[in-house]
């Protein structure tokens, strides 16, 4: 399958998205093309090995502890039974990517219902998470920490082996907690096809 990579211009993603960039950067690369948990990525032609087990499309989400940012308390993810979650995973929300994947999954996220969890997880501590929620002005999206150990990431197949920082990705949890949409970016320096994920987080948010 030929690989696709659209790359974004301040004409055809949020200037927003694009001046909240880390550094000057003149186009943001999406890509659309996804590898399984449990494999490999790549950061600018370094193959980087995914360690862990492998979440499918079909299976429950696996029982992980997290961090919550705003109360410091353990939380699962099938805490949040009964919601559509939308998954935004970052390496770490400190790098130039990762914070135009947030900035668009809190601004440009607003076309979801209010009903769907918009949660950003990566191994930054909670203490970083909040730092950036209150400098982004990002406050109304949930953030959750896999600082302690990478449970989360070695529970899903998307721990990096090697730096332990977590696969840029994007997952989709339904009402009953199954996993049902999973985007693994190959290059962990492209963006995630953000408005393919969330017209499927509507229908899956529109199901009984």
């Amino acid at each position: 399958m030929i690989k696709k990579l659209f790359v974004l211009t301040a004409g055809m993603m949020a200037t927003a998205l694009l001046t909240a960039c880390a550094t000057n950067q003149g186009s943001v690369i999406v890509d659309t093309e996804s590898v399984f948990p449990g494999t490999q990525v790549s950061k600018k032609g370094e193959n980087l090995p995914l360690t862990g087990t492998a979440i499918e499309i079909g299976q429950r989400m696996p029982e992980t502890e997290l961090v919550d940012m705003k109360t410091m308390k353990a939380i699962d993810l099938n805490d949040y039974r009964g919601s559509v979650l939308f998954l935004s995973i970052v390496p770490s929300i400190d790098t130039a990517v990762c914070e135009a994947q947030t900035h668009y999954l809190g601004e440009e996220g607003d076309v979801l219902p209010a009903t769907i969890k918009r949660i950003t997880i990566s191994r930054d501590t909670p203490f970083a998470q909040a730092r950036f929620a209150k400098e982004a002005k990002l406050e109304d999206v949930h953030y959750l920490s896999d600082y302690k150990e990478g449970a989360f990431g070695r529970s899903t197949g998307l721990l990096i082996d090697g730096p332990r920082l977590l696969a840029r990705s994007v997952v989709l949890v339904d009402k009953q907690g199954i996993v049902r949409y999973i985007q693994v970016v190959p290059d962990i320096t492209h963006l995630p096809d953000m408005d393919n994920a969330f017209n499927k987080a509507i229908e899956l948010d529109s199901r009984p």
